[in-house]
């Protein structure tokens, strides 16, 4: 067992960090204990009032219409409690859900890029996904339980030893042994689910990658084997669902089995006084009545465990993502073994109207961690209305740099911006990147180019097309997922027009260019980097990263960088 799989088998069956996370759920405990409160005052009464009528059926004593009266209106009542926990459930599951989605996005976003991208997204989307939809069942069927059991289960058995001691003590004695067994099947139960849950996470991650990298795949002829290694998981998906349900239905046979024998129990050493005489017909049927509602709160919480641990597994995820993010980000350094690692504020909207605009660039020292190593330092100075130009042999770190400006990687070093730290500045707030994956989404064309831009213009949007040789692409145009409909040169120079759109807006003075010419043809490659000079005598400040010889043309400093790397 693994240390977070050993961490989960101990976690209790609320976890505290709910309370902590969800607001909504403060609330919701209150409610159902309330609810829970009452419904075992109205067990007691149905008991008592269905004794007292059918004594007096038998005696001929008593007012029978009036009972039956209050037996219907008790009936009722029960059934109006079961309704209000169902929809107060409902109500906390949905706002919990919501809660958790939002402080799993905030943890996201202040965590940051470096953080993510060693992340599945596709499994950090399967949990906040259909994980967190199956809080659902956690809310409405198995903390409502949990609830009930522990407040109907002692007060049930206080009324009945009140009564009969020995039908109280045969519970006592007999009660526990619901318990034991269901931490036992819990034990193995929660294996079971986080086998399942752990296969559902690589079936997500692999068909997102295979789905993104099928046109590879397809050219290389390796599609059939990609389809037999998702067939593979999915066969193993099938294999450890069957086992969670097999798993559960046994367990529910278990504790009716020990249930049903308890009760039994009871009903017999109940039915030996009432023989002898020593225990009278009415306390006997209101104690008997009374023994499998004792049990049964705790039947169902183990049955309803089972249709919880879905959602119990995803929140475990969220909270770790949650219990990652600092409550509070400064500008402070964080160990990181042997190397201090500078992290990076929050993006706080009044940090980008502070933005430094035309200030230099100044990059001092700037080691970016890689895995475990540490790349070589990195001295540049990129003032406004320059182009400096990143050169270097495959794997030297010139992309790496461009992470660590925008947040992606961890270094160590000073990078400002006029007087400003970087890792103080929300990167959106000064810097306009356009990577090597063109990072496109669905929608127009003009949303791509305009994503993130609070006031889209129209005029601008087709001067920043015009500026990546893209002038012939309609910003009307809808595209698919991400990007579907374009060419990889068109996808390029849509994804460089969006860093265009960005300075032109005035929301970035700093232009980073990651390879913006790779897909595109000497003409075309031509005409991007007047565009690029032509914004930089206009004021920007160009990072520029080219294995193309034509970049130096433009260039008014080149950086070459080395490929030794240092251990971190």
């Amino acid at each position: 067992m693994s240390q977070t799989d050993a961490s989960r088998s101990r976690t209790p069956p609320v976890d505290p960090r709910l309370l902590r996370h969800a607001r909504a759920s403060r609330g919701f405990f209150v409610a159902i204990a309330a609810i829970a409160l009452a419904q075992t005052a109205v067990i007691v009464a149905f008991a008592w009032l269905l004794t007292q009528a059918i004594v007096g059926a038998i005696d001929g004593s008593g007012d029978l219409a009036v009972t039956l009266a209050w037996l219907g209106v008790v009936i009722v009542a029960r059934a109006l409690l079961v309704w209000l926990r169902e929809a107060v459930a409902a109500r906390a599951a949905a706002r919990v859900q919501s809660q958790l989605r939002d402080a799993l996005i905030d943890a996201v976003d202040a965590l940051g890029p470096a953080w993510l991208s060693g992340r599945s997204t596709a499994a950090l989307a399967v949990t906040a996904g259909r994980g967190l939809d199956a809080l659902e069942a956690y809310f409405g069927r198995y903390l409502p339980q949990l609830a009930q059991t522990a407040i109907a289960t002692p007060l049930l058995l206080i009324v009945m030893w009140w009564q009969d001691w020995i039908s109280g003590l045969t519970v006592l004695l007999t009660l526990p042994l619901i318990p034991i067994f269901m931490v036992l099947i819990g034990w193995v139960t929660r294996a079971v689910q986080q086998r399942q849950w752990r296969t559902l996470h690589e079936l997500a991650a692999r068909f997102a990658d295979t789905v993104q990298g099928l046109s590879t795949l397809k050219v290389f002829g390796r599609q059939h084997r990609a389809v037999a290694s998702i067939r593979t998981v999915t066969d193993r998906y099938r294999r450890e669902t069957m086992k969670v349900l097999r798993v559960s239905f046994l367990s529910g046979f278990a504790l009716e089995f020990l249930a049903s024998i308890s009760v039994a129990i009871v009903a017999v050493s109940i039915g030996f006084r009432l023989i002898d005489g020593s225990l009278v017909l009415a306390v006997g049927l209101f104690v008997l009545l009374l023994a499998p509602e004792a049990y049964l709160p705790l039947r169902q919480v183990g049955v309803q465990f089972h249709a919880a641990a879905e959602g119990v597994a995803a929140t475990d995820d969220v909270f770790q993502v949650l219990d990652a993010a600092p409550s509070s980000r400064s500008r402070g350094s964080l160990a990181q073994g042997p190397v201090e690692v500078a992290e990076r504020a929050p993006q706080d909207p009044q940090v980008a109207e502070r933005a430094p605009r035309d200030e230099a660039l100044v990059l001092t020292g700037v080691r970016v961690r890689r895995g475990d190593r540490m790349l070589a330092p990195v001295d540049l100075v990129a003032a406004p209305g320059t182009v400096t130009l990143i050169e270097g042999p495959s794997g030297s770190g010139k992309s790496s740099v461009l992470a660590a400006l925008r947040g992606a990687a961890d270094f160590e070093g000073t990078a400002t911006l006029g007087d400003a730290d970087v890792r103080g500045l929300s990167p959106d707030s000064w810097l306009a990147w356009a990577g090597q994956q063109p990072g496109l989404v669905t929608g127009t064309i003009a949303a791509n180019v305009s994503l993130g831009d609070p006031a889209p213009d129209d005029a601008r949007v087709r001067r920043a097309l015009a500026l990546a040789c893209a002038d012939e692409l309609e910003p009307s145009r809808a595209l698919g997922v991400q990007g579907a409909g374009l060419s990889g040169g068109q996808a390029q120079r849509v994804a460089v027009a969006r860093a265009f759109a960005r300075h032109l807006g005035g929301h970035a003075n700093v232009l980073a260019l990651d390879e913006p010419s790779s897909a595109l043809d000497a003409e075309t490659e031509a005409r991007l980097w007047r565009s690029v000079r032509a914004l930089a005598d206009d004021g920007a400040t160009v990072l520029l990263i080219s294995h193309r010889t034509s970049a130096r043309e433009i260039a008014d400093a080149v950086v070459r960088l080395a490929t030794n790397e240092v251990p971190a």
